[in-house]
């Protein structure tokens, strides 16, 4: 099945319904990163326009359990114009064009990107009946070149035409007269880590299906996370937390059900740097959903943090700081730290309202492709290309339903 045949999405979802009847194999389908789709990723309407149904909320749930938020053509989580409080919110952004490299147009942003999503299929599950957007996060390079080379020192780029080169970070990757994407915007990224029970490829299907998945920008970081309703900080302290993970709560990808009165969900998140890569800055839960009156809402909680930070007066932590030598594209360990462990309680629980929760664990700045580029080849790229990253991981989501 290719979009030679069809490009709208509920011909696929039937092709495959005919494949495992026929086969008796099994097939999920993962969506790319949709910050190029034109607004129609998230779509209020199927692909020819009609309106939502549970039916069709149904079909795309059971075959779309899993979506790409982060690859070579940019970030997919969120946007700044959508998360203006989030300051992490302006990670690898191509906003500038949609995939036939046309100008955006005003609402295309709020149907691309996968925070907002989430939230809306709460919305959608209450007018429906059926949350058509709940999805886990995965990654990938969308590399044509055969390599897994998502690493900021290692990027061999989306094709054979942007492979390592003094000239490759000024290639045109798209260009009309409204709009010029440059080579340097493609971002190095990125990878699945998967919570499989073996390493077979039935056992990671299956952790795919279950959303048991996260996604990273490229480091090979161990990022754990549970939810429940009576995790203590006690759990925090153990070498094993998915031994009170699985006993207590749901790993990511799970749901929480109604809640015992008077109690709010607990989460227990750890995350283990990658052992090349640099240390970690903070553990955020990222939180999503729909107040009474219908609005969609969110907020991050920054919830483990390194180097004995303060909180200042806007409830806002301090960067982490900087130890990139951008002439050099090195950096030194010296600040952050190599492993975070933590407990949280959501203290803005309303048990009739809706809910989902993801993790986000950001490093600490380290040199971006473009720094080993620029350093490989003796030159000197404009002031505007950005030299270092904060990579990140996020956990798929797992989702309270009254």
């Amino acid at each position: 099945m290719t979009t030679f045949q069809s490009e709208n999405p509920e011909d696929l979802w039937k092709w495959m319904t005919a494949w495992e009847e026929k086969t008796g194999g099994s097939l999920l389908a993962i969506p790319h990163n949709g910050n190029l789709s034109n607004g129609k990723m998230f779509a209020l309407s199927t692909f020819e326009g009609n309106p939502l149904t549970r039916e069709w909320a149904e079909t795309r749930a059971r075959w779309e359990p899993m979506y790409e938020i982060t690859q070579i053509k940019g970030d997919g989580e969120t946007h700044p114009s959508l998360s203006p409080s989030d300051e992490f919110a302006n990670f690898e952004k191509w906003d500038e064009a949609n995939l036939a490299g046309v100008p955006k147009q005003p609402g295309m942003l709020e149907h691309e990107y996968a925070r907002q999503a989430l939230a809306q299929g709460l919305k959608l599950e209450a007018e429906l009946g059926v949350n058509p957007f709940k999805f886990g996060f995965v990654s990938g390079t969308d590399a044509h070149t055969g390599l897994a080379t998502a690493e900021e020192d290692n990027f061999f780029g989306k094709h054979t035409g942007v492979e390592p080169s003094p000239h490759r970070w000024e290639h045109d990757v798209i260009k009309t007269p409204q709009v010029n994407i440059k080579g340097w915007q493609m971002a190095a990224s990125g990878y699945t880590g998967v919570w499989a029970t073996e390493n077979t490829r039935e056992a990671i299907w299956d952790a795919l299906k279950r959303k048991e998945a996260y996604s990273t920008t490229g480091p090979r970081m161990i990022v754990r996370f549970f939810g429940g309703w009576d995790f203590a900080p006690a759990d925090a302290q153990t070498r094993m937390p998915a031994d009170a993970g699985y006993a207590k709560g749901v790993p990511m990808g799970g749901d929480l059900r109604t809640a015992p009165a008077g109690t709010s969900p607990s989460f227990l998140v750890a995350a283990m740097k990658d052992p090349l890569s640099g240390n970690l800055d903070r553990i955020q839960i990222i939180k999503a959903w729909v107040d009474p009156s219908g609005k969609l809402q969110e907020k991050v909680y920054d919830v483990a943090w390194s180097d004995g930070r303060k909180t200042g007066a806007d409830g806002k932590l301090p960067p982490v700081g900087n130890t990139v030598d951008v002439a050099n594209a090195t950096w030194t360990n010296t600040i952050g730290t190599p492993e975070m462990i933590t407990v949280w309680k959501d203290p803005d629980f309303d048990p009739k309202l809706r809910a989902v929760y993801y993790a986000r664990v950001i490093e600490i700045p380290t040199p971006r492709w473009t720094a080993y580029d620029q350093k490989r080849f003796g030159i000197k790229m404009a002031d505007t290309v950005p030299m270092t990253v904060q990579e990140r991981a996020c956990t798929s989501p797992i989702w309270y339903t009254p």
